[in-house]
């Protein structure tokens, strides 16, 4: 059964940064390409990023681009969202999600951006 548990949301300023943490089991997470999305209050949920199954290929939303950077330990089986320059726009609930396994979703991680 896949999960994912996402980590290191929170309440931060403007121009501030956070570290979020996707936690993946029940499938080899190393096989997999892994997706950050977010959802903000009343809108569709967003692509936000895309790491390949080695790490070594990135993409990004021109929303983010520049701001944000994904990475993946597969010895930890996690993905990771390093998220600098925080905007109020990036408020939202943000999730992972493996791309082989396109249905499943974990509990998300809030993200508040706010002075």
């Amino acid at each position: 059964q896949v999960q994912l548990v996402e980590s290191g949301g929170g309440l931060v300023q403007p121009g501030g940064s956070l570290r979020l943490s996707c936690a993946a089991s029940g499938f080899l997470f190393s096989l997999s390409s892994m997706n950050w999305y977010r959802q903000a209050p009343n809108k569709g949920r967003e692509f936000v990023a895309r790491i390949d199954v080695g790490g070594g290929s990135t993409s990004y939303a021109d929303s983010v681009k520049g701001r944000f950077t994904i990475s993946r330990d597969n010895a930890k089986s996690t993905v990771y969202l390093q998220m600098n320059g925080l905007k109020p726009d990036d408020t939202a609930m943000y999730y992972c999600n493996a791309a082989s396994f396109p249905r499943s979703w974990g509990q998300g991680t809030q993200v508040t951006v706010s002075s």
